[in-house]
């Protein structure tokens, strides 16, 4: 490839070997091209922020607040994302489903400023809160479910309202189903807590669910990510279950329909029999 020198606002002249970037050199009128950095940066057309809420370390990894983050390892274990790394006051993996880019975010500010992070990470790529999919728990569901909703508002999740000061409501949720504790005050401990061993056959349903749609989170797509989700957490039943109990029906409602011709004797004796 031909290499193209290109003249710097106050900088060195620099070899630009990136096309996108020498395209735009090419054409732009001296003497104030725009920095090279910036036409190194690429825009984020097409791309989708996924972002998992929680709290850093070990201490909370395992509690109903973190869910959001289990989903966003399950994601980067099971689609071959790379490590984490550091960045925008949090940990972010980059990767691709087929053609759509998606980076995966999780802040590490804490639950209450998860939206310096996510606000630092949507400035960066230049995105809009559109772009944006927030994995998150969610009290007002029973635990296992699992709903898709655009927009709206915190109802007073504090890592949401954290996002709703720092980018607008206007963003996609993955509302992830822990169950509620019974009184409001009882919240905060609730939330905290790990999830306990009889949680953890849905659990584990629940986030190879969404890995499972992850594809169609990097899309936008609720409708299709929510029937993979649905196909681990609610699978349907086979053919030959459903033949089966038609026939135990059937059965018990010929039973019903024939009528008893026992004598009072004969109905006594099987009585005791």
């Amino acid at each position: 490839m031909r290499r193209f020198p290109a003249k710097m606002c106050g900088f060195a002249r620099r070899t630009v070997e990136d096309p996108i970037a020498r395209c735009l050199y090419t054409w732009l009128d001296p003497p104030c091209p725009l920095p090279y950095a910036a036409l190194q940066h690429h825009t984020g057309d097409g791309m989708k922020l996924i972002v998992g809420l929680g709290n850093p370390g070990a201490k909370y990894a395992r509690n109903r607040h973190n869910i959001g983050f289990m989903v966003l390892d399950r994601i980067a274990a099971d689609h071959g994302f790379p490590a984490w790394k550091s960045k925008h006051q949090g940990v972010v993996s980059e990767g691709r489903f087929g053609s759509d880019r998606v980076v995966l975010l999780k802040p590490e500010t804490y639950m209450n400023k998860s939206g310096d992070s996510v606000g630092a990470a949507m400035r960066f790529y230049k995105l809009e809160p559109e772009d944006i999919i927030v994995l998150h728990d969610e009290i007002d569901l029973a635990p296992g479910k699992v709903r898709w909703k655009v927009g709206g508002g915190h109802a007073g999740h504090n890592g949401l309202r954290s996002l709703h000061a720092h980018i607008g409501p206007d963003y996609a949720r993955v509302r992830l189903g822990v169950g509620h504790p019974g009184h409001k005050d009882a919240v905060p401990g609730y939330v905290l807590r790990d999830f306990p061993k009889a949680d953890e056959a849905w659990l584990d349903d629940v986030i190879r669910g969404c890995s499972d749609g992850a594809s169609h989170l990097a899309i936008g797509d609720g409708s299709k990510f929510m029937n993979a989700v649905a196909l681990r957490t609610a699978p349907p039943r086979s053919s030959t279950s459903k033949e089966k109990q038609k026939k135990s029906n059937a059965s018990e409602q010929e039973s019903q329909d024939k009528p008893d011709t026992r004598s009072p004797l004969q109905k006594l004796m099987d009585r005791f029999s």
